[in-house]
């Protein structure tokens, strides 16, 4: 059903739009990249003004973010920022002088992570580290402006599930005006179950956070992992601290999607976007499972029925992990994510290199698996920390692949079809509970209404589609794809749950894309015809635009090249929602 609606829903909630995942100079590894913007730098370009690029070029975004969090990483936070001081005692270092000076020694940043490190770890500072602590919370409270542009104090916590892999990266994300004196980093501990102790007894002390881990595609497996760190079963104290501090995970950002996997999910035709399969911190193959989170949605049904407790009832958002403290989430204009490393098409590798360096071209051709992407979008009543944060906690959050599409998704027993005319399109109904939400079953199908409404500067919508997942009575996880909802150049075919029809049309040599026959809007209520309230299931929304052009393709034409042919000329840039749980015994 098209038809035009407010945007306003749920007595007076709407819709946000930022960023929980933003690298600046304090962090070590975009200071060897070359960034040397810091945080203020960070808000000021998310409230849309133009920042510097270390390549030279002006960034800008194309409209202003309604959030911002800068979350560099705790560990040697700030201390390549302290060493530029001539009197700091590590200023005259040759490794510290090496790593001040990036643009003299590019082809190196691209592997010599290791001994910079290890120069880090030996001559690390706490003292340095805990000064750019309270500069990064000065930073974000000088930047707030409620109910106009919300800052969040922030950081990210790098732990990996060994020295060489099985990243477990998760930010740290503050409700308040204040936050504890210094970060929890790896050095600390690189068992998340430490994190969340430390997380509940900041809370005690008045330091409410949440964190989202990332990544999850690049860990090896270990993000999800159906055991704790230290090889143990899933008990319910660990349950519940896991879903006390962590809420939410990342299902997109620039190293690629962690939703699914064409090999977990051979019947989705739509799996195969933005794959990103490596490590996070080598270069060897990322394991399929525990690594993505559908799976980790129909694996957590499984342990509830096993434990009576759900260790993986996240929701989901998107983020950038920008290192250069600025994305533009525009793939018509991408400049890359991380500074020196891949701020022209060659070194992207959108455009074929003349060099001989087999070691440059294997970093291209890593730099071009990375997306433009992905934004935060968050259902709150007003644009405040306590708003956004309370609404982030109850999951009421999607996450887009860099569109600002609106989304809204919620289910009840009693929900009609979407009525057009009426304000009340989405507000909530009596029984009915929005995205993130657990609905208790009954012995009929509940209505799931899902809205949507295209980002105005992007391209056109072409359908919505609801995922299923659910446990069979013997134990088995299954999943399954329905389309609900179509573009009226498209026809839905009820027997294959399919919108069938030509695609949108874009031209090879300029992109442009001819966007008639797509819905600048679409609304419907569903029922699943194979629903069994007795059986544990959740289900969430994909969103899909028209194809357009990759950025790749666009650095190709730009410069008069073919598009390199390893990845897609074209992407349909989504948004994908937080699931709601059917729990038969809730």
């Amino acid at each position: 059903m098209v038809g035009a609606v407010s945007l306003q829903a749920d007595e007076g909630a709407k819709v946000y739009f930022g960023d929980l995942h933003v690298h600046t100079s304090y962090s070590f590894d975009a200071y060897i990249f070359g960034t040397r913007a810091g945080p203020d730098d960070a808000y000021r370009f998310a409230k849309g003004e133009p920042i510097r690029h270390p390549g030279g070029f002006e960034m800008r975004i194309d409209r202003p973010l309604d959030f911002y969090a800068v979350s560099d990483h705790a560990f040697f936070l700030g201390i390549l920022n302290a060493a530029e001081d001539p009197e700091h005692p590590l200023h005259r270092h040759r490794m510290a002088r090496k790593m001040r000076n990036p643009a003299s020694n590019r082809k190196r940043q691209t592997s010599a992570f290791a001994p910079y490190y290890i120069y880090l770890r030996l001559h690390n500072r706490p003292q340095d580290s805990r000064r750019a602590w309270q500069r990064i919370i000065e930073a974000a409270n000088r930047h707030y402006e409620p109910g106009e542009f919300t800052t969040f104090i922030a950081y990210e916590y790098s732990a990996n599930y060994s020295i060489n892999g099985g990243n477990l990266h998760r930010n740290v994300i503050f409700r308040g005006a204040a936050a504890p004196p210094a970060p929890f980093s790896r050095i600390d501990s690189m068992d998340p179950e430490a994190l969340w102790a430390w997380m509940d007894e900041q809370r005690a002390k008045g330091f409410d956070s949440l964190a989202i881990p990332h990544n999850a595609n690049a860990s090896n497996g270990k993000m999800f992992a159906l055991e704790t760190r230290k090889g143990e079963e899933f008990g319910a104290d660990y349950v519940a601290a896991r879903t006390r501090n962590e809420p939410l995970a990342e299902i997109v950002q620039v190293k690629g999607t962690s939703e699914t996997h064409p090999l977990l999910a051979p019947e989705d035709e739509w799996a195969d976007f933005e794959i990103y399969a490596f490590q996070v911190g080598n270069r060897r193959r990322s394991r399929l499972a525990g690594s993505y989170v559908r799976e980790a949605w129909l694996n957590g049904l499984g342990v509830g029925e096993r434990i009576g407790a759900n260790p993986f009832a996240f929701g989901v958002i998107g983020s950038s992990d920008t290192h250069n403290a600025a994305e533009n989430f525009d793939e018509s204009s991408y400049f890359g994510s991380r500074a020196y490393l891949n701020d022209s098409p060659t070194e992207r590798g959108s455009v074929a290199a003349t060099s001989p360096d087999r070691r440059a071209k294997k970093q291209s051709a890593r730099e071009l698996l990375t997306s433009s992407a992905g934004i935060a979008a968050v259902w709150a009543t007003e644009n405040t920390r306590e708003a956004l944060f309370d609404a982030l906690r109850r999951k009421e959050a999607y996450g887009t692949s860099g569109s600002r599409i609106r989304l809204r998704f919620s289910a009840g027993y009693d929900l009609g079809e979407p009525d057009p005319g009426s304000e009340d399109l989405m507000g909530r109904r009596s029984g009915s509970v929005p995205m993130g939400g657990t609905l208790p079953a009954q012995d009929r199908s509940p209505g799931f209404l899902v809205w949507a409404v295209q980002d105005p500067m992007r391209g056109r919508l072409e359908r919505i589609q609801i995922v299923k997942g659910w446990l069979d009575a013997d134990g088995s996880a299954h999943s399954s794809i329905h389309d609900v909802a179509c573009a009226p150049r498209l026809t839905l075919d009820p027997a294959t749950a399919r919108c069938r029809g030509e695609p949108a049309r874009v031209d090879p040599a300029t992109c442009a894309v001819d966007g008639s026959g797509g819905a600048a809007e679409l609304s419907v209520t569903w029922r699943d015809p194979t629903y069994d309230g007795e059986r544990p299931s959740f289900y969430y929304v994909r969103v899909l635009e028209d194809h357009s052009c990759r950025w790749s393709t666009w650095d190709a034409i730009r410069h008069g090249s073919e598009p390199p042919a390893s990845v897609p000329r074209l992407i349909q840039e989504r948004a994908w929602s937080s699931p709601i749980w059917i729990s038969p015994s809730a």
